[in-house]
């Protein structure tokens, strides 16, 4: 059984992207699904196909173009993963993750993660973007976890707190921006939770997911959540409610991908401009947040 990537590894993968663009990344971007045309509203861009960067996996979902784009955004030097990784890939979380500590040694100190999730709370309406302002990481409570095996002191501690995952500062300043966009509809904020996927849920899971306390419910975000956490970065994020989950057995409603990309490209417009205003608001490399 493969045992996860060495220090080594993740350095090879950063020299070999430093060594092939002049960009120096403080911000990087992790695009859900549908959401990959973020990347289009970078200047003076250069991108990667997955395939050629030394020890990257592959992306195999629809909506997951599976590249990294170099460039900037509202000023500020971004790297953008246009498509990411999920455990229902059949990739081990240490896998999924990779791209995060590559991020951390090209200099990165911010992570932004989107995704694209299922609306669990009821005032939530298709289109609504949620900040996130939590988790809860269930395949963690079943022994799945980014952080398993030997501890790398380089990158963090052993047990690191995810209480503050979620950068309060900025979240602050996503409110802010969107008050300057004038949407009508407001803001959401919650807990998103991630389950391995790539089923979507019961009608009895949807039911228990709302008893804990879940806003949101996805398959990705948090291993990358946890590790960038580990590794020192700032981070914050947030979900596009693709669907209204079934929680009724008498609906006929059923959740499907093609919805959830037809719901990224409908929001698309807003979400780059917020991302874009969001960018502006990003300490300055060495600010104490």
């Amino acid at each position: 059984m493969e045992t996860g990537f060495t220090y080594e590894d993740y350095q090879t993968t950063a020299q070999w992207l430093l060594s092939h663009t002049k960009h120096r990344p403080q911000v990087a971007v992790i695009c859900g699904s549908g959401l990959g045309g973020l990347t289009n509203q970078l200047t003076q861009a250069q991108s990667f196909d997955y395939s050629e960067i030394p020890n990257f996996p592959r992306s195999t979902v629809p909506g997951h173009a599976g590249r990294l784009v170099f460039g900037f955004l509202n000023g500020k030097a971004c790297v953008m993963m246009q498509g990411r990784f999920h455990m229902y890939e059949g990739y081990p979380l240490w896998k999924v993750t990779f791209p995060v500590r590559v991020f951390r040694l090209l200099g990165v100190d911010t992570l932004l993660v989107t995704n694209a999730a299922g609306g669990l709370n009821p005032k939530f309406e298709v289109g609504d973007i949620m900040l996130i302002r939590d988790h809860i990481n269930l395949p963690g409570f079943s022994g799945q976890n980014p952080l398993i095996g030997p501890n790398d002191e380089r990158f963090g501690v052993r047990f690191p707190a995810m209480s503050d995952a979620y950068d309060r500062d900025m979240r602050q300043k996503a409110h802010t921006a969107w008050k300057q966009m004038g949407e009508k509809r407001e803001l959401q904020e919650g807990t998103y939770v991630m389950l391995a996927g790539p089923n979507f849920e019961t009608v009895a899971e949807c039911r228990l997911l709302q008893k804990l306390g879940a806003d949101a419910v996805g398959m990705s975000t948090v291993p990358e959540v946890i590790v960038a956490r580990h590794c020192g970065l700032r981070v914050f994020g947030f979900s596009l409610i693709t669907n209204k989950v079934v929680t009724d057995y008498e609906s006929l409603e059923k959740a499907n991908h093609e919805e959830v990309l037809e719901a990224g490209r409908q929001a698309a417009q807003k979400l780059e401009k917020f991302v874009s205003i969001l960018m502006g608001g990003i300490p300055q490399p060495g600010c104490a947040s």
